[in-house]
């Protein structure tokens, strides 16, 4: 048996959604900015997908920006943002547990001048509403949170953050990454408050390469590509015709039956968590997003767990980021407060709507099997 849990990284496209993009690649490849019909037909995709969206989202089509993904997506909108507000102030805020295309984009920004602001997080992930409070200052022109993390589903109180930005007084934006957020939950940005929000379509059943950044009507940002002026000059270059139409069928496939599959995906989540709570030494650090669980198995490395079940079939992400080079600790596990030994025996697993009950017993019944091993062959 294979079983995929690495959902959160990337998941498996649609049938629907390859066979558009393939349709479009082979009969309808003209290019959007063409004046003859071919062109018309390839702007028709791009406009279908703008309108799937903003229904979804509840905004204006002209308030989508496509993009790559989730990563272009969170450059533009913090660099962007950043440099259309230089003069009125160079104070960013954020939260200690982002993801690294919201980090490392922040430690770029602070060598160029910026000042950052890094907020903490309690034991389940959750920012703090006081310390964000406390860090507005006169030259803040940002706050930057993600809606949901990735490594362990904490979900971001964003209409509480959102409220506090707008009771400050102050022009600030409010940015959200919202790739582990956009077709798991139901997320209306304009009646939360959020003016710039991040969307990635690989890991919603759509194509790689994807996605889009939501630009509230009246934001301003700077682009980062400059050219042809497509998308109104937000993003030059040729639009990614083939991939934008998979976006915006897979939104629509997945906000269609959003609550149904959202409803299983959290009754499998519990499954598998009271599976794992059977097993000794076992700690569960999973926020309430429905689709990610994480675990803590005390004792063994998260690589070696990985491994082990990898050769039953079964594929998981480890919860601590790192390379064969330079290892290096996941922020978020050790800002919720777990040591560097639990942060380095913390696996992550990521539920999609073709996971099944039988996928996740499987599971269970492999980790009951081999841990006890794992846990002999490394004692000391």
């Amino acid at each position: 048996m294979e079983v995929y849990l690495d959902n959160a990284a990337t998941t498996v496209a649609f049938d629907e959604v390859i066979e558009l993009c393939g349709k479009v690649m082979r009969e309808d490849y003209g290019n959007p900015s063409s004046l003859h019909n071919k062109g018309l037909h390839a702007e028709h995709y791009i406009r279908d997908s703008k309108d799937i969206i903003s229904k979804i989202l509840k905004c204006d089509p002209k308030e989508i920006v496509f993009t790559s993904g989730g990563t272009e997506s969170n450059n533009m909108a913090i660099i962007g943002a950043a440099r259309a507000h230089a003069r009125q102030g160079k104070h960013i805020i954020t939260s200690s547990v982002e993801h690294a295309s919201v980090k490392n984009v922040m430690e770029f920004l602070k060598n160029d001048g910026y000042e950052i602001t890094y907020l903490p997080v309690d034991e389940h992930g959750i920012v703090s509403i006081d310390a964000l409070r406390e860090s507005i200052r006169e030259d803040t022109i940002l706050v930057s949170i993600m809606g949901v993390n990735n490594e362990m589903g904490a979900i971001e109180p964003l209409e509480e953050i959102a409220n506090v930005v707008k009771e400050s007084g102050r022009d600030i934006i409010f940015h959200v990454d919202a790739v582990q957020m956009y077709g798991k939950l139901p997320i209306h940005p304009k009646r939360i408050g959020v003016d710039l929000m991040s969307v990635s379509g690989h890991k919603l059943h759509g194509p790689k390469g994807t996605g889009f950044l939501f630009i509230r009507d009246g934001v301003r940002i700077l682009p980062l590509i400059y050219g042809g002026n497509q998308q109104k000059g937000m993003r030059s270059g040729t639009e990614n015709v083939p991939g934008i139409a998979g976006l915006g069928l897979a939104s629509k496939m997945v906000y269609d039956t959003i609550d149904e599959t959202m409803s299983r995906m959290s009754e499998l989540k519990g499954v598998l968590v009271d599976g794992i709570s059977e097993i000794p030494d076992c700690k569960n650090n999973s926020g309430d997003a429905p689709h990610i669980v994480s675990v803590t198995f005390k004792g063994v490395r998260s690589e070696v767990i990985l491994h082990a079940l990898e050769d039953k079939g079964i594929y998981v992400s480890s919860g601590s980021a790192c390379s064969s080079n330079k290892p290096e600790l996941s922020n978020t596990l050790i800002n919720i407060g777990l040591d560097n030994d639990a942060a380095e025996s913390t696996i992550r697993f990521s539920l999609s709507r073709y996971t099944t009950k039988e996928e996740i017993e499987y599971t269970v019944e492999a980790l009951k099997e081999l841990l006890p091993t794992l846990r002999r062959f490394v004692r000391r």
